[in-house]
């Protein structure tokens, strides 16, 4: 796939969103003041190009940084960190299970977008919605996120 389309975003919208993205990943996210933001629509994706680089997507109405915007931009908090033995569940596109969870960050609340790195390398590999509590997620059963983008899917395959 590739994008075709492409609409400059205005100023007062790219600020709104900054100050969004922000509030959620701290000041990181300030680099990006400079940069040219544009949207575009890919078969069902909404997404954010800056500089020419697919790093977000919309889910629900919600911007969140696309797994190569999370490795570009190198984001720290609403992070969950998985064992080596998940890594091959979670690039499939499998949800996280809490056996798997080694840690995560204890301000993500149930329903909060986030970022599943692997422990080894610290290497984003899906984004998915948190369905319990950061503290929660270190237990012993259950269903921890619901995994939306991965490395290797559609979403990560779009050329721009």
């Amino acid at each position: 796939m590739k994008t075709r389309s492409r609409v400059q975003l205005r100023k007062n919208a790219k600020n709104k969103l900054l100050n969004e993205l922000t509030a959620t990943f701290g000041d990181t996210i300030k680099e990006l003041k400079n940069s040219k933001f544009e949207t575009a629509h890919i078969d069902n994706f909404n997404v954010i190009l800056i500089d020419g680089k697919l790093l977000l997507f919309s889910i629900d109405g919600e911007y969140f940084p696309t797994v190569r915007g999370a490795l570009e931009l190198g984001l720290a908090k609403h992070v969950v960190i998985v064992d080596t033995g998940a890594v091959r569940f979670v690039v499939n596109g499998a949800d996280i299970m809490c056996p798997g969870i080694m840690t995560a960050d204890t301000d993500i609340k149930e329903g909060d977008l986030v970022i599943i790195k692997e422990e080894t390398y610290d290497k984003p590999l899906a984004i998915g919605r948190a369905l319990i509590s950061g503290e929660a997620m270190t237990g012993d059963t259950g269903k921890a996120i619901k995994s939306l983008h991965y490395v290797g899917d559609k979403l990560w395959n779009i050329d721009t």
